[in-house]
């Protein structure tokens, strides 16, 4: 496997909503490839791809697993992500790696709200993809439906390669469009057969709409086809590997995994019509010297070494792993690289190819795999490796906000430190887990994308770290803000007999919409000495971390420093840094500062007859329903916005209002303003806290 060609290399995600089948389906590549020698079942804990011991008991993905494969002399590097919403970072961070990927699709509940997330998020990385429409044997599938959904809700251009025989209980073969050839299935086998004389003038249609399709980016192809001439098997994937490779078209096919129906077929269009890292082509990123010059690199391994670590993992045996995408040159084993977003030199000890939980180790990487690289110590996800006299600094990863607290302590005080370790390391792991200490309350609080988020995290830290914990309940992230500039000089003066501290800044805050956290230095003729401007960046990010009205954290605000002053004995770092800590006290009243609450997206299924009461409920939640098509027959799904803090507890809710028949999904939307009746009700039981604290 070492010795495949680039244009020979795959690396392709599986990603889709939760239960549409991903990793049944990943499983399914696995054994067809001939990796495993029995079939995996996610249902039974069995799945390969799902080794954590939380994804065996939930029977669903939580760390995106990566394996190394091959099919029909081409090596696949496949990631197998997860569906539910709380992972969303999982799905994130390998789309930012992968040159292309199989979008699954349940037959009966086609596009899903998760569907949706990761198609917008795979067209924000321009990556090709082709679809997977499963479970094409259960009651309610509809091939043609989830088609019609991918077009009119992700405006994919999806067109069938396949026509599948029957559906439901009577699905039992595939029609490939291009071959024109029927394959039947019996338990593992394929068998090949005629074309059902029932189904034999759809396929014909069918086919012609996809020559037709094609023809539109394909000159050759739209010569043959409008001068009624032959067109080859070959012609028709020539010009839709094009298609797929500029997202002009996706190309979907069909099957149901479970039942190892039409994932030979799959791999096959894999193959044929997914990129290489040759067809991805050249990577950009800037000079860290001067980052307004942009690197180019081709895919190859003659130019420099480029790579990118987008995932950390710790294991029991071989300790920490990072995973890391080679864009361009090759990595040796036991090499030294340039770590060009921390500016620093490291030795990589080992290099491993991993299947799933077991690890083959090599000597090297080159440009277009993807491996785990050991002995990495202060590498971290976003991180960019090169040669130090060729250095790049390639586009980081965007982490998501996080929307739930909660409180997280030792059973006894002795396990502090091992706690502080475990959770350092799972933050490491998973940038979308925040951990901080409130230094007034003295309390660790945990931060997460949702409830199994959270419950996830402390479940490793039971099973994985051997400890126990105490938690407290859920609560809302909410955040501080500022809405109006102000500007202040302030004084910082202190005597204590002997030396004193002084500190004097002028400075300004400013509403950083969309921006996020920034310190701008604007001091000129050294009124204060360089030395002593890093403090006060420092005192300013320490307000930021703990907030002023409410103790949240504050987001989009700009600290500009404009001048100041020192004396030559009483002036220190602390003193800067206490100095700004106490301004920034003074001059938040003056910038008619906010609370800010995270609002949900919220997508329901509900039955016809409960659609009425749903949308009553999401109204008494200070939620929205901002539209609502037909999900199926009898079924509406209702889309709109919904406060995190309105719904605890609604999951039950929505259960009884519906006698169990309805479901949702909930994710992240944006930070929005309080109301003040509430923004004042939290204020005051803060302050009520502190004071009893005091």
């Amino acid at each position: 496997m070492e010795n495949f060609e680039l244009q020979k290399i795959r690396n392709i995600g599986i990603v889709a909503h939760i239960d549409a089948g991903k990793t049944t389906t990943s499983e399914r590549i696995l054994f067809f490839t001939g990796v495993t020698h029995k079939l995996g079942e996610v249902h039974n804990g069995q799945a390969v791809m799902d080794f954590m011991k939380q994804e065996q008991e939930r029977g669903i993905t939580i760390t995106s697993a990566a394996i190394t494969t091959n099919w029909k002399e081409h090596q696949i590097n496949l990631i197998d992500t997860p569906g539910h919403i709380d992972f969303t970072l999982e799905v994130e961070r390998s789309l930012r790696v992968l040159d292309g990927i199989i979008m699954v699709f349940c037959a009966v509940g086609g596009v899903e709200p998760q569907s949706e997330t990761v198609w917008h998020q795979a067209d924000n990385y321009k990556v090709p993809r082709i679809a997977f429409i499963n479970k094409m044997d259960r009651a309610g599938a509809d091939f043609f439906q989830t088609i019609n959904m991918m077009n009119e809700m992700l405006g994919a251009n999806a067109v069938a390669f396949q026509l599948p025989i029957g559906s439901e209980v009577d699905f039992s073969g595939i029609i490939d469009l291009i071959t024109m050839k029927a394959y039947n299935y019996r338990e593992l086998d394929m068998l090949e057969i005629a074309i059902p004389s029932n189904l034999l003038a759809e396929a014909q249609q069918l086919r012609g709409q996809l020559i037709e399709k094609l023809a539109d980016f394909d000159e050759n192809l739209m010569e043959k086809f409008v001068n009624g001439t032959e067109i080859s098997e070959s012609d028709i994937r020539n010009a839709a590997r094009y298609a797929v490779l500029n997202l002009c078209v996706t190309p979907v096919f069909c099957g149901s995994s479970f039942k190892n129906r039409g994932v030979r077929l799959l791999l096959d269009a894999v193959v044929d019509y997914l990129p290489s890292p040759i067809d991805r082509g050249i990577i950009t990123g800037c000079d860290t010297n001067h980052p307004e010059i942009v690197i180019a690199r081709k895919p190859h391994v003659s130019e420099p070494l480029t790579a990118l670590a987008f995932k950390i993992t710790n294991d029991a045996y071989v300790g920490q792993q990072t995973f890391t995408r080679i864009y361009s040159g090759e990595l040796l084993s036991g090499s030294y690289v340039f770590n060009s977003t921390k500016q620093k030199r490291e030795r990589v000890g080992r290099i491993l190819r991993i299947h799933a939980d077991e690890r083959k180790e090599v000597a090297s990487l080159k440009a277009g795999d993807i491996g785990a690289l050991i002995g990495m110590k202060i590498t971290t996800t976003g991180d960019t490796l090169c040669n130090e006299k060729d250095s790049i600094l390639l586009e980081n990863i965007h982490y998501p906000e996080t929307v739930l607290d909660m409180k997280i302590e030792p059973i006894t005080t002795k396990e502090r430190d091992r706690l502080g370790t475990a959770l350092s390391r799972l933050a490491l792991e998973d940038p979308s887990f925040k951990v901080r200490f409130d230094d007034e309350t003295e309390e660790t609080i945990i931060s997460g994308m949702g409830e199994l988020h959270l419950e996830i995290i402390v479940d490793r830290l039971k099973t994985e770290h051997k400890l126990d914990v105490i938690v407290g309940e859920p609560a809302v992230a909410f955040r501080e803000t500022i809405t109006r500039e102000a500007e202040l000089s302030y004084r910082y003066k202190k005597q204590t007999g002997g030396k004193g501290q002084f500190a004097q800044i002028f400075f300004r805050l400013e509403p950083n919409p969309g921006m996020g956290i920034e310190f701008v230095d604007h001091v000129k003729g050294g009124n204060i000495p360089r030395e002593f401007i890093p403090a006060v960046e420092k005192g300013f990010r320490e307000v930021v971390e703990r907030g002023l009205i409410a103790g949240y954290p504050i987001v989009d605000i700009k600290f500009v420093l404009i001048d100041g002053s020192y004396h030559p004995v009483d002036s220190s770092e602390m003193a800067f840094r206490m100095c700004t800590i106490l301004g920034m006290k003074e001059i938040i009243s003056k910038t008619a500062p906010q609370l800010l609450e995270p609002i949900m997206k919220i997508e329901i299924n509900t039955p016809d007859e409960y659609m009425g009461d749903a949308i009553g409920d999401i109204n008494r939640r200070r939620g929205k329903i901002e539209n609502m098509r037909r999900y199926r027959k009898g079924s509406q799904k209702l889309n709109g916005t919904v406060p995190l803090m309105e719904m605890f507890g609604y999951a039950s809710t929505l259960r009884t209002l519906s006698s169990g028949r309805a479901a949702f999904s909930m994710e992240f939307l944006q930070y929005a303003a309080l109301p003040k009746n509430i923004e004042e009700k939290i204020i005051e039981e803060s302050r009520k806290k502190k004071a009893e604290r005091n």
